[in-house]
């Protein structure tokens, strides 16, 4: 027989690095498919993205939303959960989080909840990182069909931090907007992906278009077509198009969202068309590839 390891030789750090993968591992073994979203730059209205999707994928299962921007979450306001409390309880011989219960059941964390609405987090990258473990491996999740992680923008600690815990999520969604200045971020998110082997699932294009409430005619206010675009080029999956919708403004500022407001309308069938791609994808899971470790 193999000799047991002797954990008295290990080094006290390693072995905690060990029980804090192990946690991780568990917590989100739980989780059927975990879908990061994620953009090169800010202003794509990718907390908006993934608050309405989130809302919908609940319609066919259990879902959590976790919002990985530490120093500035949005999350909590658009899902109108902000001033709800983030209660500890016991679970065995852990003391876990509960996430607070969104529209729709989803199940939401976020750094919003933890401070204070106007206190800076003023914190270098670990402190970030570690805050981000903790809101997925501290938090009583349970089982969950489908786990949605908004991530901030750029391609430095949160994300990087997301493509190691996590090497076995189903992949990530892009956001960005029709003109060219955003494009040019996407193919950085796209070559930051590769480079983890994080599956692209996928290019959305919001802000595509203005369906003007008058006349009922399409008003390119950002351009159209730029998000398809570079998806072909870079042969990637094109998820679809969201138009502009004033609508979708006021949702977020009242913590109602769009989708389950206003379920009719183009942009929610366009969201409903985003989930029914991302569904189809998602029934055959991809193997990750192996590639080299990302310091």
């Amino acid at each position: 027989m193999p000799e047991e390891l002797d954990t008295t030789a290990v080094p006290p750090h390693i072995m905690a690095a060990m029980r804090e993968r192990m946690k991780m591992a568990q917590r989100m073994g739980k989780i059927k498919h975990k879908i990061v979203v994620m953009s090169g730059k800010g202003g794509v209205g990718k907390s908006t993205v993934s608050s309405n999707l989130a809302c919908v994928l609940a319609s066919g299962g259990k879902v959590g939303l976790v919002d990985a921007d530490v120093t500035g979450p949005d999350i909590a306001m658009i899902m109108g959960v902000e001033d709800a409390e983030v209660v500890s309880k016991e679970v065995g011989p852990e003391t876990l989080m509960e996430p607070v219960t969104g529209p729709n059941g989803v199940k939401v964390i976020s750094m919003a909840h933890l401070i204070d609405r106007d206190t800076a987090v003023v914190w270098r990258g670990p402190l970030k990182i570690k805050a981000l473990k903790q809101m997925l491996s501290d938090v009583d999740w349970g089982e969950l069909d489908y786990m949605v992680i908004d991530l901030p923008p750029g391609t430095s600690d949160e994300p990087l931090s997301i493509a190691q815990e996590i090497p076995d999520a189903d992949g990530a969604v892009v956001v960005t907007t029709p003109q060219e200045v955003s494009l040019l971020d996407v193919r950085k998110s796209i070559s930051f992906a590769k480079a983890v082997n994080l599956p692209i699932l996928g290019v959305i294009e919001n802000m595509s278009g203005l369906v003007c409430p008058h006349c009922g005619k399409e008003i390119d206010v950002f351009k159209v077509g730029g998000g398809e675009a570079a998806a072909k080029e870079l042969g990637l999956p094109f998820l679809g198009r969201i138009p502009l919708d004033p609508r979708i403004v006021v949702g977020g500022d009242a913590g109602k969202p769009f989708v389950l407001e206003h379920p009719d309308s183009p942009a929610a069938k366009a969201f409903l068309g985003i989930v029914s791609a991302l569904r189809a994808q998602l029934k055959e899971p991809k193997p990750r590839p192996s590639g080299p470790l990302v310091k």
